[in-house]
């Protein structure tokens, strides 16, 4: 009797217990393995530009006169009604329209939507050396962001300061998972051409890099769904403690009978 009342006393306290193995990432990782995950891996070099993305373009040459007419004004900003400047001067940036263009002073729409910022970079001095000797293009991404939500350590939206950001990266921005997160059912969602793509990643597996969602793009959200243990305490504490406490009692009459 007494072992019978001591194995539900421990399959409830196993209940709420997170092993190591569910706290593990990449568990099939090793070195003897790099060869097949380097022939599934893609490396992505940069961001793909979309509709809505803010960007700055920044035009040069050595006659700087002669492309002054084809940048945005910088601005500042004060506090009302004084002269003191709260800001350092920036530059204006574009809103890539719904057709993938951004209407740059003089020179017109120049297309930039689906390429990459070095592309886009390329496609304006392509332009502009019609009527500018030796131009120089700078483009930098200003408002690249992705969401990390659920069972994070730091819960809301990630900059991306770089041309790219992984979906480990943006996990590790976000404080890394807590106990409760699992590794091998991460959600990302993902806008692509007015339309909702959805994968799910397991972080165990090595497949993670073969994955188009390993490198993660501006405004995808990567939610990490919670574990049984947390389901368990989260929305049904209540119940949980109740029966804990009824099977504890229950093994104390028990012990108490038996003795």
């Amino acid at each position: 009797m007494k072992k019978t009342v001591t194995l539900i006393l421990v399959a409830v306290m196993a209940a709420g217990c997170v092993t190591e193995k569910k706290l593990t990432y990449m568990r099939e990782l090793d070195a003897t393995r790099a060869e097949a995950i380097n022939a599934q891996f893609k490396s992505q070099a940069q961001t793909i530009i979309r509709s809505g993305d803010a960007l700055t373009i920044f035009v040069s040459a050595l006659d700087a006169e002669a492309v002054a007419p084809y940048n945005l004004p910088t601005v500042v900003y004060a506090q009302p009604g004084t002269n003191t400047v709260q800001t350092t001067p920036m530059l204006q940036y574009y809103i890539v329209d719904e057709n993938g263009d951004v209407a740059m002073p003089v020179l017109g729409k120049v297309h930039v939507g689906g390429l990459t910022r070095v592309e886009a970079e390329e496609a304006v001095r392509t332009q502009l050396a019609t009527q500018v000797l030796n131009p120089s293009v700078q483009i930098r991404l200003i408002n690249a962001k992705v969401s990390v939500l659920g069972e994070v350590n730091r819960p809301g939206q990630v900059t991306m300061t770089g041309d790219r950001l992984t979906l480990i990266e943006a996990l590790a921005a976000a404080g890394d998972m807590t106990a409760y997160g699992r590794r091998d059912n991460v959600l990302v969602t993902r806008e692509v051409d007015g339309k909702i793509e959805i994968a799910r990643i397991n972080l165990n597996s090595t497949e993670i890099f073969g994955s188009p969602f390993y490198y993660l793009q501006q405004n995808d959200v990567v939610y990490v769904s919670p574990n049984k243990v947390r389901a368990v305490g989260s929305t049904n504490a209540g119940l949980w403690i109740s029966i804990v406490g009824t099977l504890a009692s229950t093994a104390a009459v028990v012990v108490t009978a038996v003795k």
